[in-house]
């Protein structure tokens, strides 16, 4: 079977990206270089093709009984255009996906992970059985384009660009707007640990909105520098540091798990299980040398973890890892030891995002 595509991959290829398979899409991985779009991001502003993640709509008068029942984040206490982070999880606790929830006056969104599309969507119809609630769920994803704008120059780039001023928008709010006479929806939110805006609107008002954003001197960024980009902020990626054995507690995610907003899908599981096996850890080494996916964590000799994710960042210019120990490995300052490639290498706990940006 082959991958999908989005809307902009003949613009990718026009413009010599590499091109990956990715979550079941043929995306780019990067441009000019992993280094440079990291950089840009982190300076100036960066764009992404973000349209593989997928955009599903819930409507009428029991949608937000539906997603209070499959979110660990509260719905309920969302205002109009609020976008909220948080997990869906199964009857375990594991996670499904981490999502964002979009309320607005009519309804609500949900952007979930490309990989996860199809889970999420059938999670939803079967959670509706066991609910007893009928709620239109609509995947958008395939008849739309999503970007993200990245950057400290985010701002100035979007001031002016659509019918209303999505510079006045707060961190993690969204307004549905027009481009060109075009609708779309803006939001104030990303995934690199920087300022920036995520749109997504048809095809056709999709292209020329990034090739707009491209002509102002925009930096087009692959999959790579978002990677190391997010790894910088410590943000945990599905597939890496989050899967349907993890807990949200395990994961560090305790502070989007609302238990006093009433019965949710694994909230029982949660219940019980307040701490895990293990715990997601920041860590650094000494060195360029990168630990990767699945690279052993020691204390001695006695094996007691794994990287999930790890890469020399360009930003930080160190070494940086996230991975799972039992807690009694957790505490900061912790020292152990990394096995790159057969080699073990004195590894510390620290805290995280390892980047923060100044606001």
């Amino acid at each position: 079977m082959s991958n999908l595509r989005t809307a902009l991959y003949d613009w990718h290829v026009q413009h010599k990206a590499r091109m990956v398979p990715f979550a079941g899409w043929d995306m780019p991985v990067q441009y000019a270089g992993i280094i440079e779009e990291h950089k840009a991001v982190r300076g100036a502003a960066g764009i992404f093709d973000i349209s593989h993640m997928a955009r599903i709509s819930l409507d009428g008068p029991d949608a937000l009984r539906l997603l209070d029942a499959v979110f660990t984040n509260s719905v309920a206490t969302m205002k109009v255009g609020q976008v909220r982070y948080g997990l869906v999880c199964n009857d375990a606790g594991g996670i499904l996906d981490d999502i964002l929830v979009y309320r607005w006056a009519e309804g609500f969104h949900i952007v979930v992970n490309g990989s996860n599309r199809i889970k999420i969507l059938d999670w939803l119809k079967h959670v509706q059985m066991r609910i007893a609630s009928s709620v239109p769920v609509v995947d958008h994803t395939l008849g739309t384009v999503m970007m993200a704008l990245q950057g400290p120059k985010s701002l100035e780039l979007v001031r002016g660009m659509f019918a209303d001023d999505v510079t006045t928008l707060k961190y993690y709010f969204a307004m549905p707007t027009t481009y060109q006479g075009e609708p779309c929806v803006v939001s104030r939110t990303g995934y690199t640990g920087e300022d920036g805006f995520e749109v997504w609107c048809a095809p056709d008002p999709g292209l020329t909105l990034w090739k707009e954003f491209i002509a102002k001197g925009t930096l087009p960024c692959g999959l790579g520098a978002r990677d190391t980009l997010r790894l910088e902020a410590a943000m945990p990626l599905y597939g890496h540091e989050l899967n349907e054995t993890t807990t949200p507690l395990q994961a560090q995610l305790a502070w989007a798990v609302k238990f006093d907003k009433g019965d949710f899908v694994g909230r029982s599981a949660l219940d019980h299980a307040k701490s895990g096996p293990t715990v997601r850890v920041g860590l650094e080494f000494e060195g360029k040398r990168a630990a990767r996916e699945g690279s052993g964590l020691f204390a001695g000799e006695e094996p007691v973890g794994t990287v999930t994710s790890g890469s020399f960042v360009p930003h930080l210019e160190k070494s940086i890892a996230m991975g799972f120990v039992p807690p009694m490995y957790a505490p900061l300052g912790t020292e152990l030891l990394v096995d790159v490639r057969g080699t073990k290498l004195p590894a510390k706990v620290v805290a995280m995002p390892f980047y923060k940006r100044s606001k």
